[in-house]
């Protein structure tokens, strides 16, 4: 018989896990009070074949925010085209743009984070 406790279940919640290639130069602001916020988006590949039997790669792109520790190390290490592991949740969040349009975007909020592979 399994069994599950709660608490591990909860964690599995809003957890997302990608690996990708960076895919800008990352966007990192430090505000006056000492926090740190980095925001890039990565790319991930998932390669198939169609009815056809053609070799067909289809890329997603991911918008990243980080904050803190995962910021700095962004600043510091991470350049476009680098391959990384993330680790983290999905949130979403809206705003009206100068011209009163409601905007949405949905990203997500890196907690753990490791590169791969060489850096480009």
């Amino acid at each position: 018989m399994v069994t599950f406790k709660f608490n591990v279940m909860n964690n599995l919640r809003n957890r997302v896990q990608l690996i990708g290639h960076v895919g800008n130069t990352p966007e990192v602001k430090n505000f006056g009070d000492g926090k740190t916020v980095a925001r890039l988006n990565i790319a991930t590949n998932e390669v198939y074949i169609n009815k056809e039997g053609e070799k067909v790669t289809e890329t997603q792109w991911h918008n990243l925010v980080a904050w803190g520790k995962n910021a700095k190390f962004i600043e510091k290490y991470l350049n476009k085209g680098q391959e990384i592991a993330i680790e983290g949740k999905l949130t979403s969040r809206s705003w009206d743009d100068k011209d009163g349009v409601k905007r949405y975007v949905t990203e997500v909020v890196v907690n753990e984070m490791m590169m791969i592979g060489s850096k480009k």
